[in-house]
């Protein structure tokens, strides 16, 4: 049994002959290991767990594809648990991971909330956040300056000369990427002189039939706008699709600039100028942090920058 113990986990102290035995006995009697039986007797269970609120956007799928690579390297395996955009099923899903006995967890794009730390610590795992942070809770996060992603934003537009420019954001509610982005947008506009309009924002969830509600709601309270700030590259589609049914051109007409950089910025049709995060590097660096346990004080801003595409034309 020991003998047999040591080839299953890739240890020393026996002939190549008699590894070669062993795997042809465990191939004839198709045998396995069983994964929970050993996390179960040496307390490494290898896999990380994954809270998201949608598993369906581009942002989501380039996030786990990073995580995924990561964590394959490293001989981990990951469960992806969708916590729904309000966050309802998150107290549900922290239960189910800390039965599975993950051996750390990745949070992603939602508010920590108290009731959710008092699970996690019960796990005894590492945390890293993932476009989010608390400052109330000293997690590790990686994730993007959203603030100054959407000043930079802005900025751009006035630079190209517009200066009635619409914002069409998430949720004024939301502390990750709804407020941090308002401010940055409210930043930019303060930063040259131009007055800042409430009613030149419409409110969102990230998604295409939001940016499509929230360009007809804008150009109902102001038709003389020349640009939009969108806050996700989804929306800033549905925007687009908006300003095709009014009969406006773009960038003729309307200037757009999104947030994200997803394979859908340069689908569209023009080719959409967005704020480029590294959306796969962060899911790879958030699995390595997490894995590798690095320490509860070490965050990463990750870089971003302006992708000049079609969308967006010069006054």
């Amino acid at each position: 049994m020991a003998t047999v113990s040591r080839i299953l986990n890739d240890l020393t102290g026996y002939s190549e002959g008699t590894r070669q035995r062993v795997e042809k006995v465990m191939k004839d009697l198709d045998y396995s290991p069983n994964a929970i039986a050993r996390g179960l007797a040496n307390k490494q269970t290898s896999t990380i767990g994954v809270l998201l609120p949608s598993v369906s956007s581009r942002f989501a799928a380039k996030l786990l594809q990073g995580i995924e690579t990561a964590s394959h390297s490293l001989k981990h395996s990951v469960i992806v648990c969708n916590t729904h955009s309000n966050g309802e099923r998150t107290m549900e899903y922290l239960q189910v991971l800390k039965e599975k006995r993950i051996e750390g967890l990745i949070f992603i794009s939602e508010w920590l909330k108290d009731e959710y730390v008092e699970v996690i610590k019960k796990m005894g795992a590492p945390v890293v956040l993932v476009s989010t942070m608390s400052p109330k809770y000293r997690f590790p996060y990686v994730k993007v300056d959203d603030k100054q992603a959407a000043y930079d934003a802005v900025c751009y537009l006035i630079k190209k000369g517009h200066r009635k420019i619409g914002l069409i954001s998430g949720s004024r509610y939301d502390q990750i990427a709804g407020l941090p982005r308002i401010e940055g947008y409210k930043a930019a506009l303060t930063e040259y002189g131009i007055p800042v309009k409430e009613e030149l924002i419409a409110y969102g969830d990230f998604h295409f039939k939001s940016g499509a509600a929230g360009c007809e709601e804008l150009f109902e309270r102001d038709p003389d706008l020349t640009a939009f700030f969108v806050t996700s590259d989804e929306m800033a589609i549905g925007a687009i699709s908006c300003a095709y049914r009014r009969g406006k051109r773009i960038p003729e007409d309307l200037s757009i600039i999104g947030f994200d950089d997803t394979e859908d910025a340069e689908m569209t049709v023009p080719p959409l100028t967005t704020v480029h995060q590294p959306v796969e590097d962060i899911g790879k660096i958030a699995a390595e942090l997490l894995i590798h346990k690095r320490g509860f004080d070490e965050s990463v801003i990750m870089p971003h920058r302006i992708v000049e595409r079609e969308t967006v034309g010069t006054l």
